[in-house]
């Protein structure tokens, strides 16, 4: 939620990108570099999220003080069941967004479903070792709708997020702050927080509204806290020209102003060689030149 929150300020002080809603304020879709990266950065997002959840626990070797499951039931079970909420959250979250952007919009998109993915996985964050496989699949189900809802949002009041971190990861974190005051186990949170008894537990799990009470104000503190210090942050960065590059860079590209050359460059080849015996469009490597940025 902190980062969600924080980039929510950024962009509302910074603004939508240049061309990002046409003049009749229709959502316009800026097409990425490479889709094969953003799975790719996904995948290790995905891997690391193992070392977060599951690599949390400070000690693996702790036996609990319990019959249930006799002398090989302890903290390693803990860690093992951390790593299956956290995969069945996020996979479930994938699903429902690749099937739901495909009711809305008509057609399958990589990207979106490896933002419902990390919808998924930020949710369930907070709740990883205290409740039970089948509720990690809620929880993934509802941070894709919470996900999509939110980009639905975005589109309608004209907010650019680039990365929909406000989106996914404040939204979705939202969301797990209070899925965890729903449905966190008193058995697990016993287990996995030993150190104060009769802790207070889900309110679907019979623990009343405690918990919930308690998240409730966590949100409203993380959304103020954060607000406090990132949104003058963001307007003082804004105010110094610090936080975007200037128009002319955005509308040529970064590739080429700040990084010296074109990434890509499309082009139709046909009309001028011949070559394109399809009559497709063909992907070319052009060279900087002295003045290919004022051509662009």
């Amino acid at each position: 939620m902190v980062g969600g929150i924080a980039g929510l300020w950024g962009a509302l002080i910074e603004g939508p990108r240049i061309g990002r809603f046409g003049g009749s304020g229709r959502a316009v879709a800026l097409r990425g570099h490479s889709a094969s990266l953003v799975v790719l950065g996904t995948f290790l997002l995905w891997f690391g999220w193992y070392g977060f959840n599951p690599g949390s626990f400070a000690k693996i070797l702790v036996p609990y003080p319990t019959n249930a499951g006799g002398a090989y039931y302890g903290q390693w079970s803990a860690i093992g069941r951390t790593a299956v909420t956290t995969t069945l959250s996020g996979c479930t979250a994938a699903l429902t967004t690749l099937f739901g952007k495909r009711v809305l919009s008509g057609h399958w998109n990589v990207t979106d479903v490896c933002n419902g993915l990390l919808g998924g996985l930020a949710a369930i964050t907070a709740s990883c070792s205290v409740v039970e496989p089948w509720a990690a699949v809620i929880c993934g189900f509802v941070a894709s709708l919470v996900l999509m809802g939110c980009n639905k949002l975005a589109e309608k009041f004209k907010f650019d997020d680039p990365l929909e971190a406000a989106q996914l990861h404040g939204g979705c974190g939202m969301w797990g702050v209070i899925f965890t005051a729903l449905f966190a186990s008193e058995k697990y949170v016993a287990e996995v927080y030993p150190s104060v008894a009769n802790r207070p537990y889900g309110l679907f799990m019979g623990g009343g509204g405690r918990l919930l009470a308690a998240h409730l104000v966590q949100v409203v503190v993380i959304v103020g806290w954060v607000s406090a210090t990132m949104g003058p942050l963001f307007f003082i960065l804004h105010k110094l020209k610090l936080l975007r590059i200037s128009a002319e860079d955005e509308l040529a590209g970064m590739d080429l102003t700040r990084h010296g050359g074109f990434a890509y460059a499309y082009h139709d080849q046909g009309e001028e060689d011949g070559s394109d015996q399809n009559g497709g469009i063909r992907l070319s490597r052009v060279e900087p030149t002295a003045t290919t940025r004022q051509i662009v």
